[in-house]
């Protein structure tokens, strides 16, 4: 590099530090408003989960119907790193501020498709067919969303801001979460149950155009970043950034580590206090589904502050100290908050587990979500348990011989093949079958329990943005940082609904699920610990 080029970079960082309050509340407004609407978009088939189930995946089994349509749900994640390659690959060839007009163009367009798609009752396979199609599409934009807003606004920030400043970014994705749980609501509220399920839940998916529209009149606003156009102009454009990003062994290294031990962590704990919270609520422990929005809803805009606080403070103690310490806390917290949330919103169904627990023995009790029909007589019991949200527990049976099985409430046996008998003996040990909504102190504690899942993740998200922007170089920053953040939010995150329901249908456990996001954070605060360098405060030059 000429020594006129390397003064020409070396000055980018100290114009970008130049306070002008105009400028940076239009970046960040613009960036995180953008990011806001664009996660919308996203989570509106997350929180309409259980009404897609029914219209797009028909079936006699309603919980094959509902992991399907979370496996659906992450499908549109599992396409991301996709997106982050072509549009990182465009993000530091093209700019900051082109691509993501880009990104977010493709996703109110492909969120407006699915409001208007046919349903399986009309037109057949087709309907989930075009519906992958779809939350594919979605995918493909949001891996090039996210790297855009953070580095575009983290390129104007200055140096000891530069947290806070990202934060924003950070605390937009809670935002498009609460958004979506707010039209859901207004919706449901507005036109009724009935027509939820017949054609107002198009409604959500239909108003992202408008949201579209709003975004993209404030993003044309926006000036191209200093640091990008300051390598334009001394000609240190990236010939192939894709090429680039893995050509060390060392910047293999950090691209790893942002994969498994920051991105990977952080996004279970997140979509844990979210959408695990969410069906939780409404599967395990019977809430009425928009109660359990609403709680869900009322804590993620609490926990906003969580991810502006936690990023302002990442500029003073720096981004590894919140990030290892919310690590730690998961591990130790995640289960005893889950069992007050249980013990707060349905306190009957938990004092019934506890007096009178439901078991099955037998030999050959295998239950599998997916089948319409299951291979024995027990899979059958198993199946009648999981439709009615039961927790039960399988003991074995040395023995009996064929398929011989029976299944006790408490000390009782009950005959599982007759429905009616089920539900009195259930009702009759103290299990509330029906749906409810918590009383008013009861819906305060679970909103204390899911505010508490937001600090952790507050403390891991909020200052990640500005981590992973000062981990990369300026010339493939759009690449490197959005490959591993949407390999590890797309795989370990997006599929974390699908996994985490399928771990508690197949054991019957509506605990079980916590598992896998021990498991993610475990390896992430291994790596985290070993291999993270601290950043803050790092020229981004």
């Amino acid at each position: 590099m000429t020594d006129a080029v390397a003064d020409r970079l070396e000055a980018v960082p100290e114009g970008a530090h130049v306070v002008d309050p105009k400028r940076d509340r239009l970046v960040i407004v613009a960036s995180s408003l953008g990011t806001v609407f664009e996660w919308y978009d996203f989570f509106i088939y997350g929180t309409l989960a259980p009404v897609i189930a029914g219209l797009f995946f028909p079936t006699t089994n309603p919980t094959a119907a509902f992991l399907l349509t979370l496996a659906t749900f992450g499908a549109g994640f599992g396409v991301r790193p996709v997106g982050a390659i072509l549009f990182g690959y465009l993000g530091d060839r093209w700019g900051r501020k082109y691509t993501f007009l880009i990104t977010i163009t493709l996703m109110g367009v492909a969120t407006a498709a699915v409001g208007l798609l046919p349903t399986y009752a009309s037109i057949g396979i087709a309907a989930p067919i075009l519906l992958v199609i779809c939350r594919l599409l979605q995918g493909l934009a949001l891996g090039g969303e996210y790297g855009g807003a953070a580095i575009y606004v983290a390129e104007h920030a200055p140096r000891n801001r530069r947290g806070f400043y990202t934060s924003f970014v950070q605390a937009s994705v809670a935002g498009g979460f609460l958004l979506s749980v707010i039209v859901v609501i207004a919706s449901n509220a507005t036109f009724g149950d009935a027509a939820q399920a017949d054609w107002a839940w198009r409604i959500p998916f239909l108003v992202s155009l408008v949201l579209l529209a709003i975004s993209l009149w404030v993003r044309l606003k926006l000036k191209e970043s200093p640091v990008f156009q300051a390598m334009k102009e001394a000609g240190r454009i990236s010939g192939n950034p894709l090429r680039e990003s893995f050509r060390t062994w060392n910047q293999v290294k950090m691209i790893l580590v942002a994969l498994f031990g920051v991105s990977a962590g952080l996004t279970v704990i997140w979509y844990t206090a979210q959408f695990h919270a969410l069906y939780f609520l409404q599967n395990a422990l019977r809430i009425d589904e928009d109660s359990a929005r609403l709680m869900v809803g009322f804590s993620a805009l609490l926990s906003v502050v969580w991810f502006v606080l936690f990023g302002w403070l990442s500029d003073r103690i720096g981004r590894k100290t919140p990030l290892v310490t919310g690590y730690v806390l998961t591990l130790l917290l995640i289960f005893p908050l889950f069992h007050w949330m249980a013990a707060a919103a349905n306190p009957e169904q938990a004092v019934a587990r506890d007096r009178n627990p439901v078991t099955v023995q037998g030999n050959h009790c295998e239950y599998a979500p997916f089948a319409s029909r299951q291979a024995n007589p027990c899979g059958a019991a198993l199946d009648a348990l999981t439709r009615r949200g039961i927790h039960y527990t399988i003991i074995p049976a040395p023995g009996w011989g064929g398929e011989a099985y029976q299944v006790r409430v408490g000390p009782d046996p009950v005959d599982i093949e007759d429905s009616a008998a089920l539900d009195r003996a259930l009702a009759e040990a103290g299990y509330r079958l029906e749906r409810t909504a918590p009383p008013f102190w009861s819906g305060v504690q679970v909103v204390l329990a899911i505010l508490l899942l937001g600090l952790l993740s507050g403390m891991t998200y909020g200052p990640v943005a500005a981590l992973l922007v000062e981990l990369f170089p300026a010339r493939v920053r759009y690449t490197s940082l959005s490959i591993p953040y949407h390999f590890g939010t797309g795989y370990f995150g997006g599929f974390l609904p699908f996994i985490s329901q399928y771990i508690v249908a197949k054991t019957g456990d509506p605990f079980a699920g916590l598992w896998y996001t021990v498991a993610v954070v475990a390896v992430g605060l291994v790596i985290t610990i070993i291999w993270l360098p601290e950043t803050s405060g790092k020229r981004l030059d």
